[in-house]
């Protein structure tokens, strides 16, 4: 703000989604600033919607945002591989929030709710507050639906060559063990610690170019390699927490494209990683298991007349 003839005499700038700041530029005296609170509006939202072509296709015609899909890819995507292991036929049903402000909508809010049916097979995951705070996602049993680690480490992929005993390398031409799982994307793709860990190594090694290996404890190690540069952050000895991006896909070392060379290993033996069966998480039990079933009855009630609704309009 500023009077006709005079310098500028006020700054107004947002500090975050509910928090303006008021700046008084009184002349030569020391600024003052005044904290302007915003009150912020959570609607909550309700969509359904049947895979044709796409995953992102069919959320456009049920309402949803590219980034709600993300969203509920991040919460299922320990259970389900949205860039290898969706079908036509696919249903999902989502109770999510927006959030406005001053009566227009600001952006989308938290998934509430989902389920998904993948192959036949149903996934659920209800959003839990925890009384310190803490956000969680569980199925209806109370079980975590986080695991140790991400299903993929790369985010709506392809894979390109899979774990085997031979293959032809593409560089090489000839034959010798892939021991990992090769997803291609474009160079600048983010790559995520597939768990919590210590970074074991990082750095150059042959031909498997830029590389890191995370060292999970109880004997799991993961290798990324190929990268076309690291997260100047991550650094040999320090530790990640599971979906930190650590780098970023390239083609350094013997590769003939851009992608990500992904290795799993238990107690140094290769596993294939998109096989591999590690623990279930333990499930909630006793008061906390009570208190999740009862903060989450009614948006678990929400879901089911959902798919009871997507169920009747198909008949």
């Amino acid at each position: 703000y500023a009077p006709a003839g005079d310098g500028l005499a006020k700054l107004l700038f947002d500090r975050s989604d509910d928090a303006r700041v008021l700046v008084h530029l009184d002349g030569g005296a020391q600024p003052r600033e005044e904290a302007l609170e915003r009150q912020l509006q959570y609607r909550i939202e309700r969509s359904s919607g049947r895979i044709e072509h796409s995953l992102f296709g069919a959320a456009r015609e049920a309402g949803l945002s590219n980034v709600m899909v993300l969203k509920v890819a991040k919460v299922l995507g320990y259970d389900i591989d949205f860039a290898q292991d969706l079908r036509v036929g696919d249903t999902f049903n989502v109770v999510y929030e927006q959030v406005y402000r001053d009566g227009a909508m600001l952006r989308d809010g938290d998934v509430l709710a989902v389920s998904f049916i993948n192959r036949g097979r149903r996934y659920v995951a209800l959003r839990h507050v925890h009384p310190d705070g803490k956000v969680e996602y569980f199925d209806q049993d109370g079980r975590p639906t986080r695991k140790d680690f991400l299903r993929t480490p790369v985010d709506f992929t392809r894979i390109s060559s899979r774990f085997s005993a031979a293959r032809r390398h593409p560089i090489l031409g000839r034959m010798r063990a892939h021991r990992g799982v090769d997803y291609a994307a474009p160079t600048g793709t983010p790559i995520y610690a597939a768990g919590d860990a210590r970074v074991q190594f990082r750095g150059r090694q042959n031909g498997y170019g830029n590389t890191i290996i995370l060292d999970h404890g109880q004997g799991h190690t993961t290798l990324y390699a190929h990268l076309s540069r690291f997260n100047g952050n991550v650094r040999a000895g320090g530790r990640v927490r599971q979906g930190d991006v650590i780098g970023y896909v390239g083609m350094t070392g013997l590769a003939s494209g851009p992608h990500l060379h992904y290795e799993f290993r238990i107690k140094g033996q290769h596993r294939d990683p998109l096989t591999v069966t590690l623990p279930k998480p333990e499930p909630l039990n006793g008061p906390a298991l009570d208190r999740f079933r009862r903060d989450t009855t009614a948006i678990a009630a929400q879901l089911d007349l959902l798919e009871n609704m997507r169920s009747l309009a198909a008949q």
